[in-house]
């Protein structure tokens, strides 16, 4: 797949988004960990920032757990998961990685090899084999309405190549995003998203950490950036338990105690 057809190939199936929250940067520390609970780790993906967690972060940090959110990159899938193993590396204890959308791809692959990774959990979010890209499996079922929401924006690459970058259209966003996340919401949303470079989602991973650590998927059955057929397929695919919730694409706006409740399952599972 190629940049000059992903958008034509996203409407048959899904862009990519993601969300996270408002400690973009950070980095965990050896104070990081408390007690014998794991710290939390959530990557965002595309058309956000990781500020759309903080509803999650609040519910988690009030039930004793300590949180992480990682600003994703967005650039590249093998670069944007060095970032994330690097901040995954500077916590001390085990740790749940929690991601969205893209930013389940970029977990995947960060996570493969790092002992102290006890769960993954992915948030209406990719799945993908060693070999497959993130656009690839946003093509192989219908129903995503993003594709034609997006534009393309000409961009340097680190290696001095042009690139595309890709935003939602603001207009389209709530309806395609964040359907039930109030429509103020929305608006910050739209006008503060971060864009994907076209790169990024044709980069195939090169490993999958969920084929030995155990993982949970969230399907979003109103969503019209992927599928709940294509989030079905994946989670069936890595054995994840999963469960099912109606909400839209932009979940962990929308329903943030549900995802948090989602992942202090997968938290819990790790306490021995």
């Amino acid at each position: 797949m190629t940049i000059r057809n992903i958008k034509t190939t996203m409407t048959a199936g899904v862009a990519v988004a993601a969300l996270t929250v408002g400690c973009a940067g950070a980095r965990a520390t050896e104070d990081t960990a408390s007690g014998d609970r794991p710290t939390v780790v959530l990557v965002h993906g595309a058309f956000a920032d990781s500020s759309s967690w903080n509803g999650v972060v609040r519910s988690l940090e009030a039930d004793g757990y300590p949180v992480i959110a990682v600003a994703n990159p967005l650039r590249g899938l093998a670069s944007d998961a060095g970032h994330v193993r690097s901040v995954v590396d500077g916590v001390r204890g085990p740790v749940v990685l929690a991601g969205h959308s893209y930013g389940g791809s970029v977990m995947s692959q960060a996570a493969d090899g790092l002992p102290n990774v006890k769960a993954l959990v992915y948030v209406a979010s990719f799945i993908l084999e060693p070999g497959e890209s993130t656009a690839e499996l946003a093509a192989k079922f219908p129903g995503g309405e993003l594709g034609p929401a997006l534009k393309t924006l000409p961009v340097p690459l680190p290696d001095g190549m042009e690139g595309s970058d890709l935003y939602i259209e603001q207009d389209q966003f709530r309806k395609v995003f964040a359907a039930d996340v109030p429509a103020d919401v929305t608006a910050l949303m739209a006008a503060t998203q971060r864009p994907i470079t076209a790169a990024a989602l044709e980069e195939p991973a090169t490993k999958a950490a969920w084929k030995t650590i155990p993982s949970w998927n969230l399907v979003t059955t109103e969503d019209l950036a992927i599928p709940a057929e294509s989030m079905r397929f994946m989670g069936q695919r890595a054995n994840s338990h999963t469960l099912e919730i109606k909400a839209s694409h932009a979940v962990a706006v929308s329903q943030p105690d549900a995802v948090a409740d989602f992942i202090t399952q997968a938290a819990d599972s790790t306490l021995g």
